[in-house]
């Protein structure tokens, strides 16, 4: 091999290597900001879930708003059920086991309507629709709900009448024809008078950051292993270009590999 031509192929191997860390790199650093992200939900938790609640005009003063520092954070909001509009979210599940989840309209005094979640129902003996729904409560109610941000729309989901594939609010209002928030529904805490039976209530989140800094670092060792074999490529190439022989492994004796054994086994 020439000195040009193996500038060149050493041209290309950085090439390559370059490429490749900044991709590592690149990746590194999605899965830290990843970490991070998690770790701002868990601290939105932690400062919001047990706080005390605010009236619902007060955390959303328009139909769309939404901010995530508001997540988890409990409202309270007076006014009655929308029964004969209640809808059921599809294909949810709470520890491992499929079932749905029950929104039921609110109105309040003004007209406006907020989507209250109730909870969650398993699925029944027969998979389209749960063995019983608990009622909401009739008349005058008021309830403690935990805000959450609408869902996307999944497209090409499509729902029989009375549920839906994902808490799109759009949608929901769609469905109720009424002036609703869209930025943000709640998922129920508590309710007053309460009734005998309700869905299963939602659990508290686990803190959980997921395995994010580990990936971001094995991102790192691959980036750093890149360099590493470029140099051993670089150096195969010369010592090839000089004709220096391969280094060739002596092969252990019979003696020596009973000795192995032997010291193994003390």
């Amino acid at each position: 091999m020439n000195a040009r031509f193996l500038m060149r192929r050493w041209g290309g191997y950085l090439a390559f290597v370059l490429v490749f860390a900044t991709a590592c790199g690149l990746l590194s650093w999605w899965q830290w900001a990843r970490n991070t992200e998690a770790q701002a939900g868990i601290d939105r938790i932690e400062r919001n879930y047990d706080d005390t609640p605010v009236a619902l005009s007060a955390a959303l003063p328009r139909l769309d708003s939404w901010s995530v520092e508001d997540e988890w954070r409990p409202v309270e909001l007076r006014g009655r059920y929308l029964r004969g509009e209640q809808l059921l979210v599809r294909n949810r599940q709470l520890n491992g086991q499929p079932g749905w989840e029950v929104l039921v309209p609110f109105r309040l005094a003004d007209g406006r309507v907020f989507v209250v979640d109730r909870g969650w129902l398993a699925l029944g003996n027969r998979s389209d629709l749960p063995s019983s729904i608990p009622a909401a409560p009739r008349g005058e109610v008021t309830v403690v709900a935990r805000l959450r941000k609408g869902e996307p729309q999944l497209p090409g989901q499509t729902a029989p009448r009375g549920q839906v594939s994902t808490i799109h609010l759009p949608t929901v209002a769609e469905r109720v024809d009424r002036p609703i928030y869209t930025g943000a529904y709640g998922v129920l805490d508590r309710e007053s008078p309460a009734p005998a039976t309700r869905p299963q209530a939602a659990v508290r989140p686990e803190p959980d950051l997921g395995p994010h800094i580990s990936y971001a670092l094995q991102w790192i060792a691959f980036g750093i292993l890149a360099f590493i074999g470029l140099g051993w490529a670089i150096r195969h190439d010369r010592r090839v270009a000089r004709g220096d022989p391969a280094p060739v492994r002596k092969r252990k004796s019979d003696a020596d590999l009973e000795d192995e054994l032997l010291d193994a086994r003390v």
